[in-house]
C-alpha cells in the first residue's frame, strides 16, 4: 500500500480552508492536508490579488511550509493566481517548484486542467468577486481555451464575506447563472464553501459544477499520480488518471 499522499496547502488568510480537510477525509484513500495561511490585504481587487499572489508572499508560505515535507503543494487561491494571466500563474507554480521540490500547482490553473479533462469548451462562471475582478478570470479562462458564455458577479468584496454564504444561496446563484451554451458552470473562490453539497450543486444546475475548492484538491491528487475515482463530490472526482 501507498504511503498517504501528503499535500501542502497555501491559503490566504481565513475563509473556507476547513473545505480541506474534509475533501481529505472523504477521498478514498484518504489523503493528509497540511494549510499553511499567507497573508493578503484581502480585498476582491485586482492590484490587491497582485499582492497577495506576489512572489514575496508565496515564497514566505512555502517556507513555512518545507518542514512538513509534502508530496506536492498548491497555490490554494483563485484570484491571486488568475489575475496573474495564465503565464503568469504558470510561473508562480514554478516558484514553488523551485522552492520545494515538488510538483506544485494552483487553483486557476486546476480550473484549466479540469476543463481540459472533462472536454469542457464552453462554460458559464457563477464568481462571487466584483465585475473587474470576474472579467481577470473570464480573461484567464478564455487565453487557457475556454470560452465563457455567461459570467455572473455577485460582488463580494472579501474572503470573510464570501465564507458566510450559506448551501441555498449558493446553490440559487448557480442555477442563475447556468447559460443553455454552457457545459458546465464555474464557481471560483475559494473563499466560499461548497465541498459538503457538491453533488447536490450538480443536480440543482443539471450539468458539471466544478469549485474552487474541489478543483484545487482534484489537481493536487493529480500532481501527485493519486487520482483515482470518487464518489459524492462531483462529477470532476470520478475522473481517474
Amino acid at each position: 500500500m501507498k504511503d498517504k499522499l501528503k499535500i501542502g496547502i497555501l491559503y490566504p488568510l481565513y475563509s473556507a480552508e476547513d473545505d480541506y480537510p474534509r475533501l481529505a477525509a472523504a477521498l478514498q484513500p484518504p489523503v493528509e492536508v497540511q494549510v499553511v495561511h499567507t497573508d493578503s490585504p484581502n480585498l476582491h481587487r485586482i492590484d490587491e490579488s497582485l499582492i497577495t499572489g506576489s512572489r514575496e508572499y508565496l515564497l514566505a508560505g512555502a517556507e513555512e511550509l518545507r518542514p512538513h515535507n509534502v508530496a506536492v503543494c498548491l497555490w490554494a487561491c483563485t484570484s491571486a493566481s488568475f489575475a496573474f494571466g495564465v503565464k503568469g500563474a504558470q510561473r508562480q507554480a514554478q516558484d514553488l517548484v523551485d522552492a520545494l521540490g515538488v510538483p506544485a500547482s494552483s487553483t486557476s490553473l486546476a480550473f484549466l486542467s479540469a476543463s481540459k479533462a472533462l472536454g469542457l469548451k464552453r462554460i458559464a462562471v457563477a464568481a462571487t468577486y466584483p465585475e473587474a475582478l470576474s472579467g481577470a478570470f473570464r480573461a484567464f479562462l478564455e487565453t487557457g481555451g475556454v470560452e465563457v458564455v455567461h459570467m455572473g458577479c455577485l460582488g463580494v468584496w472579501t474572503g470573510d464575506e464570501v465564507a458566510l454564504i450559506e448551501r441555498d444561496e449558493v446553490l440559487r446563484f448557480a442555477c442563475a447563472n447556468d447559460h443553455p451554451d454552457a457545459e458546465a458552470v464555474l464557481i471560483p473562490d475559494t473563499a466560499l464553501h461548497t465541498v459538503d453539497f457538491l453533488p447536490e450543486l450538480e443536480a440543482a444546475v443539471g450539468k458539471i459544477v466544478l469549485t474552487a475548492n474541489q478543483v484545487t484538491m482534484w489537481e493536487a491528487l493529480r500532481l501527485g499520480g493519486r487520482l483515482t475515482p470518487q464518489s459524492n463530490l462531483g462529477r470532476l472526482m470520478t475522473v481517474g488518471a
